[in-house]
């Protein structure tokens, strides 16, 4: 840039032509602009940053340093820094807030348009999963010196803009979270009170990086509706609510259910979702419990000599199929909800073993029963089953017995030893169980008979 020109702009600021300056400065190209500036003293670069249009004056900001962008963020007025970081590319935007203190961090984004806040907390490098993806940034902090007319008085002032009024939050000097306080309980305390007074330093917070299904088991845990989210300094960046919660909880819900149903989670709405995208999520699995359904075939082909010996035992195979799968799928459903709810840990997994051995054990029985009683009383009627009908009744008796059990013990510890390899418990589908409880069932049933029927059907 000419010595001139940059003497000519120093000339208008000193007369105060600033009409005359803002036209001059339109004609400049931002790189231009940034020598400008960084040729200028602090005064008259804060004056011709001030003069720039938004568009204009945002490509500037996106020129210049981190040091001396933190200096105009410092120096001007508010409305005029939210709305060139709204104009801002994300990733600049990103690259500034980095550098920023995170108290500093949490009133710029607080400035933010709601659809640039989210993007810049994404950018922000916050997991997908984690609560920093969740808060924002409106809620009412408070300082402990306050009286509760201040307190009051300023809600009064900003309280639009709150997320939610049921909880106010104590920073200190630094931003640091120190304790949250009720509404209530400055509408029942004395105007003159200070907040010290009404403060047992006792909260619950989130921090930005954990995980949202941990929120969701604190807010269950604690009755709130909203939580404070803080930095790894303690610093207070913003809140949860409740609603955001049930949102999440609604979504993580839903994929188990599609999950138990054996298919991949949908991304999007059942209606709105592209035919072909739905028919990938779906084949996949099909295709695996297809490739599993086969191994059933291949255990009835081993056992085809003593099938065409016994045709009978082939009645049964539905039935023992279908009880086998359903245990199973009744376990897994269960252990998964379980789970989900926090009710048991993956070190109590003895405790679920012992109950579906027991609870196993009775259902079996209770198929068992309904089993042998089922052959006798049509053996009653019509006499199909041949002389040998009560072995008979044995086998499909004590196989269920076995079946039911395996099931149960499939079904219950197969999410438990996903979880524990760090997988989604809810990829043990109930197809999947039933598949694999299917084969085994198979074989468990022909051995009962091999047992049960040598020597006399087979």
């Amino acid at each position: 840039m000419q010595p001139q020109t940059v003497e000519t702009i120093t000339s208008l600021i000193q007369e105060g032509e600033f009409f005359k300056l803002k036209q001059l400065l339109r004609d400049f190209q931002p790189s231009e602009l940034v020598s400008l500036i960084e040729a200028e003293e602090e005064r008259e670069q804060l004056i011709i940053f001030r003069l720039l249009p938004l568009k204009l004056a945002t490509e500037v900001f996106e020129y210049l340093d981190l040091e001396e962008q933190r200096h105009f963020l410092d120096n001007l007025a508010q409305d005029k820094m939210a709305d060139i970081l709204n104009e801002m590319s994300p990733d600049d935007r990103t690259a500034l807030l980095e550098f920023l203190p995170a108290n500093f961090v949490a009133e710029l984004v607080q400035s933010l348009s709601e659809e640039e806040r989210k993007v810049t907390l994404q950018l922000l490098g916050y997991p997908e999963d984690s609560v920093g993806r969740l808060m924002t940034p409106d809620y009412i902090a408070i300082r402990e010196n306050w009286t509760v007319q201040q307190v009051l008085d300023y809600i009064r002032q900003h309280g639009g803009q709150s997320e939610t009024l049921s909880m106010l939050y104590v920073t200190d000097a630094h931003g640091v979270l120190i304790d949250d306080i009720r509404i209530r309980e400055f509408l029942l305390a004395a105007p003159a009170a200070r907040v010290r007074d009404l403060m047992d330093r006792r909260f619950v917070q989130l921090t930005v990086a954990q995980d949202q299904e941990e929120a969701i088991d604190i807010f269950r845990r604690n009755d709130r509706n909203a939580l404070p989210v803080v930095s790894d300094q303690g610093i207070l960046l913003g809140i949860v609510t409740i609603d955001d919660i049930l949102s999440i909880r609604e979504q993580e819900d839903t994929e188990d259910m599609q999950k138990l149903g054996g298919s991949e989670a949908l991304d999007e709405p059942y209606l709105t979702m592209p035919l072909l995208t739905l028919v990938q999520k779906r084949a996949g699995w099909l295709v695996v419990l297809f490739l599993g359904e086969l191994l059933t075939a291949s255990a009835m082909q081993f056992f085809e000599g003593e099938l065409q010996k016994a045709i009978v035992l082939m009645q049964f195979v539905p039935l023992i199929i279908s009880s086998g799968g359903n245990s199973g799928s009744q376990a897994t459903s269960l252990i998964i909800r379980a789970m989900a709810l926090g009710e048991f840990t993956l070190g109590e997994w003895w405790r679920v073993l012992r109950r579906e051995i027991i609870t196993g054990l009775a259902l079996g029985l209770i198929l068992g029963l309904v089993g042998f009683g089922r052959i006798a009383i049509w053996q009653a009627i019509t006499p199909i089953y041949g002389p040998h009908w009560a072995l008979v009744a044995l086998t499909v008796g004590i196989a269920l017995v076995g079946i039911v059990l395996w099931g149960s013990l499939a079904g219950s510890m197969l999410p438990l030893l996903l979880k524990k390899l760090g997988l989604d418990p809810a990829t043990s589908s109930a197809p999947f169980v039933a598949t694999l409880v299917d084969v085994t069932g198979l074989i468990i049933y022909f051995s009962v008979a091999l047992l049960l029927l040598r020597g006399t059907l087979l």
